[in-house]
This record gives C-alpha cells, structure tokens and sequence, in this order.
C-alpha cells in the first residue's frame, strides 16, 4: 500500500513540474528575488529525486541505494533537460535556459547526498 503510495506521489510530482514549466504565468505579478527561478527549480528536482527514490527504495545495502539514487538522479537530469527543450520548442512564452537544467541536476543532486548522509547515520543507529 505504501509503494502505491509513493508512485502516486512521484508520478503526480512529474506532472506538476512539467505543468509549472510549460505554461504561462506572465499574468502573474513578478517575484524581485534574484534568480529565484533557479532555486524552484532546483526544488522540483530535489523532491523529483526524493520522491522517485522513496517509490523505487528496496530494503538493503548502501550499494542498492546507490544504484537506485544514480537512476534516479539520471532520470531527473534528463526530464528536466527535456523540459527545458520543450520550452523552447513548444512555448512561446518561455525559452529554454542551461542554468535551469543545471540548477535542476543540482536539486537532484542535493537529494541524493541528503539520502546518503540518512542512510548512513541510520545504519550508524541501527534505524532502517
């Protein structure tokens, strides 16, 4: 039940990344924070990762987790590359920008060191 769970959860996540980066919000009133778009998406691909791994985590090994963390991490490097693609090829209202894709593989790569650092202080204290 709770890796139905975690798929509905991870599967809902993709859809909404892909909405938020594919339609419009110029109607929205702009945000002054510096670069603020790279910290969302940064965000998405931080829980992108977190939330696929959560789904496809077996009990085991740090190598299992491993393994499943650089599929993960991989699968979000390339949604988040397709979608930037997309958004210069099929909106005319976004255009597609390396530092986002960079800024998404940083997310992602931030949720698997956070998963590591867990496991490994859990394995330390006998937690799964």
């Amino acid at each position: 039940m709770l890796k139905k769970f975690w798929l509905a959860c991870a599967c809902g996540w993709t859809v909404f990344i892909a909405l938020m980066c594919l339609v419009s919000f110029n109607d929205l009133p702009k945000v002054s924070v510096g670069n603020v778009d790279k910290y969302v998406h940064g965000s998405f691909h931080f829980l992108f990762t977190l939330l696929w791994y959560l789904y496809l985590r077996t009990e085991g090994s740090m190598a299992g987790t491993a393994q499943i963390l650089f599929k993960v991490v991989a699968a979000s490097a390339v949604f988040g590359i397709a979608i930037e693609f997309a958004q210069g090829a099929l909106t005319a209202t976004r255009q597609a920008d390396v530092n986002d894709a960079l800024a998404n593989i940083a997310g992602a790569l931030l949720a698997a060191v956070c998963v590591m650092i867990y496991k490994k202080m859990a394995a330390q204290t006998g937690r799964r």
